[in-house]
This record gives C-alpha cells, sequence and structure tokens, in this order.
C-alpha cells in the first residue's frame, strides 16, 4: 500500500501492517491462553517483548522463513511422589505458537536476534539502513 500526498510517494505506516494476519496460525495444543505479546518499534528496529515465565531459553523455537517469524514452545514436566501407600504422578504439557508476518524490504532478517531473561522473550528484529529515517537535509538553490 502506497499514500500519496501533493503527488509525492509516502511510505506506508509499516507498523499498522506489521505481523499482520497471523490470528489464524496462533494456537495452543492445550487449549490454555496464549502468552502476552507486545511489538514496539523505533527508528532502528522493531522489538517484540513475549511474556513467558517459568520457561528456559531451550524451550523456545524462534524461526524465520519466507518472511514469517514464528515463535513456539512446548515443555513437558513429569512428577512422582511415592510414600508408604501411594503413588502420586503429575504430568504437565504446555505448548504455544505464534506466527507473524514480517513487513519485506525493511527488516534485516540476518540480525535477528532472540534472548530470554527474568520470564520475558525479547526478540530484536533490526531494519534495513535503507528503511531507517533520513535527517532532513537543507538544499541550496543554484
Amino acid at each position: 500500500m502506497l499514500l500519496k500526498s501533493s503527488d509525492f510517494p509516502v511510505l506506508p505506516n509499516v507498523f499498522n501492517d506489521f505481523f499482520r494476519d497471523w490470528s489464524t496460525s496462533n494456537f495452543s495444543d492445550t487449549n490454555t491462553t496464549l502468552p502476552a505479546v507486545n511489538i514496539k518499534e523505533n527508528e532502528n528496529e522493531f522489538t517484540v517483548d513475549v511474556a513467558a515465565p517459568g520457561m528456559n531459553k531451550e524451550d523456545f523455537q524462534v524461526n524465520l522463513e519466507n518472511d514469517i517469524l514464528t515463535i513456539s514452545s512446548e515443555k513437558k514436566e513429569n512428577k512422582e511422589n511415592t510414600n508408604d501407600n501411594y503413588t502420586r504422578k503429575e504430568y504437565s504439557y504446555m505448548s504455544f505458537k505464534r506466527s507473524f508476518t514480517l513487513p519485506k524490504g525493511i527488516v534485516d532478517s540476518e540480525k535477528i536476534k532472540a534472548t530470554y531473561k527474568n520470564g520475558e522473550l525479547k526478540i530484536n528484529i533490526p531494519k534495513l539502513e535503507a528503511a531507517k529515517p533520513k535527517p532532513s537535509k537543507l538544499i541550496t538553490v543554484e
């Protein structure tokens, strides 16, 4: 989508189109609530924050294929307590998958980084240099 203002093309608001059309591919295999996701943009990058307390960084898989960023997690836990007269077994299974469409020609897919700390998965998606805003320049009339 390209908007025109005074016959000069203006870049679309990428943030509105960023990560769209993902609602049909976001699911949890166990009917649990999906983790909250916040998406922020500044002039240099997009940042995706996923609230996922109680996980380990090994529980996540972040994949980029054909401009689709997919964040998934699977965690299984088995606990067994044995006393004199009984055995108690508890099984826990949690999984989710979230997919987002990255804007074409805006992000530098080679420099995407993901970190997990204090219950939050943070994905930094840098913008290409060509997509970053340029400072205004005074042009001398000759």
